[in-house]
């Protein structure tokens, strides 16, 4: 309690700012969007349950819908094809609202980053994320670790203060294009590389 304040109030009174009330109820109250694309999802159940115990955070009530929920943990490989969802749900959120994004597919594309034609290459390219919790799954307590993570951007959060905004997270500034191998940089070598591949794949003769 600052000097000026102390020994002016009986015991059990708390003397803060409405900035600060408002953050401490947002930051205790989170409720994420039941949401799993892929294996990270199993993690993110993990968190949920008893050995974790998630709602000593504050953070247990998963919600179905996203117009109940403040917080989405992208948990898995995000598709072309799913990117347009993400964004829809993201889009349906109420404000204040912030994204974790959970294992390395999410982050930056993961293993599929050569390969995967069909896979976004990282979901910051369709959702500004918070946080990033990176691993091949990442561990539940890593999940947590994020978590509070985020509890600490809400309670820098200045939203009723004269001449203040929210801190909008950067978002990185990446092509998102896949970056073809060696084997796929001219249409000849895509040739010679199926051929090879079709070739390797027959079965052997007896």
């Amino acid at each position: 309690m600052p000097p000026l304040l102390g020994n002016r109030f009986d015991d059990g009174f708390v003397v803060t700012n409405l900035d600060a009330a408002i953050n401490w109820a947002r930051e205790s109250s989170l409720w994420p969007m039941t949401f799993g694309l892929a294996c990270c999802a199993i993690e993110m159940m993990a968190v949920g349950g008893p050995r974790y115990d998630i709602d000593r955070f504050g953070a247990g009530a998963f919600r179905a819908t996203p117009r109940q929920a403040d917080l989405m943990i992208v948990a898995g490989t995000v598709n072309l094809k799913m990117a347009e969802r993400v964004r829809r749900l993201y889009n349906q959120m109420p404000e204040p609202k912030f994204v974790i994004a959970m294992g390395a597919c999410t982050c930056g594309g993961g293993p599929y980053y050569k390969y995967g034609y069909n896979v976004v290459k990282g979901v910051d390219l369709v959702v500004p994320v918070d946080v990033y919790v990176p691993g091949c799954p990442p561990r539940p307590e890593a999940l947590l670790e994020g978590l509070m993570r985020v509890q600490d951007k809400i309670r820098t959060m200045k939203t009723l203060a004269k001449e203040s905004t929210v801190d909008v997270p950067m978002i990185p500034v990446r092509t998102g294009k896949v970056q073809l191998p060696e084997e796929y940089a001219t249409p000849e070598k895509v040739n010679e590389f199926q051929k090879a591949t079709k070739e390797a794949a027959k079965p052997a003769k007896a």
